[in-house]
């Protein structure tokens, strides 16, 4: 869906990504308000919203898809994860990371 003007589209694609960071920032907002309030249902909408942001922003940024997917594939292996108290603690990492495998072979 783009113009004939490349640079109507330089301007949307713009106007687009500073709406979509304002959408993040706004994400936040309703997530600490949620926890505030501890509704399980709206911080996980929260959680939804800022998921679906990061990706939409990703691809905006020229970041497809599947290739974000690969990054946070990569990032849960890396050493630095690995070792994270929240890995130590819970083993909240590996969890993700399973989680991740097991949804990338359905």
């Amino acid at each position: 869906m783009s113009s004939n003007n490349p640079d109507i589209d330089i301007a949307k694609n713009i106007r687009i990504i500073e709406w979509l960071k304002a959408e993040l920032i706004a994400g936040i907002g309703a997530l600490y308000k949620a926890m505030v309030k501890n509704n399980q249902e709206i911080i996980g909408d929260s959680l939804a919203g800022l998921v679906v942001g990061c990706y939409l922003l990703g691809k905006r940024l020229g970041v497809p898809f599947h290739k974000l997917d690969t990054r946070i594939a990569e990032r849960l292996e890396s050493s630095q994860l690995q070792n994270h108290e929240i890995e130590e603690w819970y083993g909240d990492v590996t969890n993700l990371e399973h989680y991740f495998k097991e949804r990338n072979q359905r």
